[in-house]
């Protein structure tokens, strides 16, 4: 779950700047645009309003008092094309886009949560970022095989989601509350792709906090959650307001309609994959693979996401599962730029593993992973220094794939 969109699976037919599954024919990333991006509480200021197709370095400073964001949106100011978040106060981060020809708007969002600060038009104009004949059936298969592996994804999220759907509006509770871990799986290995088609995040995975600070109506898995696993007398929301205030239980008519909600939610992304026009871009992979690795350290290692069942280590390990299958789909192009990407496609391996191996010791074959009300802060400081030791890393994987060259 993110409170807004993460960077970005989408399917063609929805953003303009969709790629073709290869990297532009300008050798190496010769070219690259460079922006930077101020933001305070109140700001974001774009150093151009016009750039060049291709591969787009933003640096992102962060001058305000607290955590920030950086949005890429389509032309009709709805459909993230790019996002990067968490940016800290004092922090100066690099986000790598690809864009094509077209309109485009940019805007920061303060806190991360209510509406976007100092919207701006970017035009990006150049001619269509073609593919090279260097590589392009190495970079065609990458796209197709995760493709592939995206559809497949949901074509075990839909019944699973149907049969979880099925338990909770019967009033089945125990039986839910057993297929609430293994269905959420699928959804989290791809959630970005969720995430880049506007609103069907918000429907299908937002946090009470989230939907409120936005003004949605909250449904979805976590409305779900909070029925099956209601709060004790004295419990807490996660942002530290008393869980009783306001809440009661749901009606059988109300468990229907959040069933029906989230079917028909996943029934949509479904749909969405699985037409001809979704292809997503290599950028787009990559970037993903980054914005899984974010949702682990920013709401499982917290505890935030599953805050009513607990279950926030199995959603982490469904993130890592995606992220993994994310890079292995373009870390050959990557390590085949040079002996540095190469190098640094090594130590993505090397760190994946031991994050694998620490995550396993949580996880017991017959029972599942441990409640993470039980895991120590010892522990979770333990798994939150692997998770930042494989972000260091992660974090310049798109510049690699993309061939932009180094500053």
């Amino acid at each position: 779950m993110s409170r807004r969109a993460l960077p970005l699976i989408a399917a063609s037919a929805l953003l303009a700047v969709v790629l073709t599954g290869c990297v532009p024919n300008r050798p190496g990333g010769a070219g690259a645009s460079a922006l930077t991006v101020d933001a305070a509480d109140t700001g974001c200021t774009v150093s151009s309003t016009t750039v060049t197709a291709g591969n787009v370095v933003f640096t992102f400073r962060n001058t305000g008092t607290d955590t920030n964001e950086f949005e890429i949106l389509a032309d009709d100011k709805l459909r993230v094309v790019g996002e990067k978040e968490n940016i800290t106060p004092g922090q100066t981060i690099t986000y790598v886009v690809q864009l094509q020809p077209g309109r485009y708007f940019t805007a920061c969002r303060f806190r991360q949560v209510g509406d976007l600060v100092g919207m701006a038009s970017l035009k990006v104009t150049g001619e269509r970022i073609r593919a090279s004949s260097n590589g392009s059936a190495r970079e065609s298969k990458a796209v197709a095989d995760y493709v592939s592996y995206v559809r497949s994804q949901t074509e075990q999220l839909l019944p699973a989601v149907t049969r979880f759907a099925d338990a909770y509006r019967s009033g089945d509770d125990p039986a839910a509350r057993s297929l609430y871990v293994t269905t959420r799986a699928y959804y989290e290995r791809i959630e970005p792709t969720a995430e880049a088609f506007g609103e069907l995040d918000p429907g299908i995975d937002y946090r009470e906090v989230d939907a409120l600070a936005e003004g949605r109506t909250w449904r979805g898995f976590h409305r779900i959650e909070k029925d099956l696993w209601p709060p004790a007398p004295g419990a807490v929301n996660s942002d530290g307001t008393p869980a009783d205030t306001g809440w009661a239980p749901s009606t059988p008519t109300e468990r229907a309609g959040y069933a029906d909600g989230l079917v028909a939610d996943v029934q949509k992304l479904f749909d969405l994959v699985h037409g001809k026009s979704f292809s997503p871009g290599l950028g787009e992979i990559s970037n993903g693979a980054i914005g899984l690795l974010d949702e682990v350290a920013t709401f499982k290692i917290t505890g935030e996401e599953d805050w009513w069942s607990g279950t926030d280590l199995a959603d982490f390990a469904a993130n890592l599962e995606g992220a993994k299958v994310a890079v292995d789909n373009v870390k050959e192009i990557a390590a085949s730029r040079g002996s540095r990407e190469a190098t640094l496609v090594r130590t993505i391996d090397a760190r994946f593993a031991s994050l694998k191996a620490l995550l396993a010791r949580y996880d017991d074959p017959q029972t599942g992973y441990l409640p993470y009300g039980q895991v120590t802060q010892a522990q979770r400081k333990e798994l939150s220094d692997s998770v930042n030791a494989l972000a260091e890393p992660m974090s310049r994987l798109t510049s690699s794939v993309l061939g932009v060259p180094k500053s």
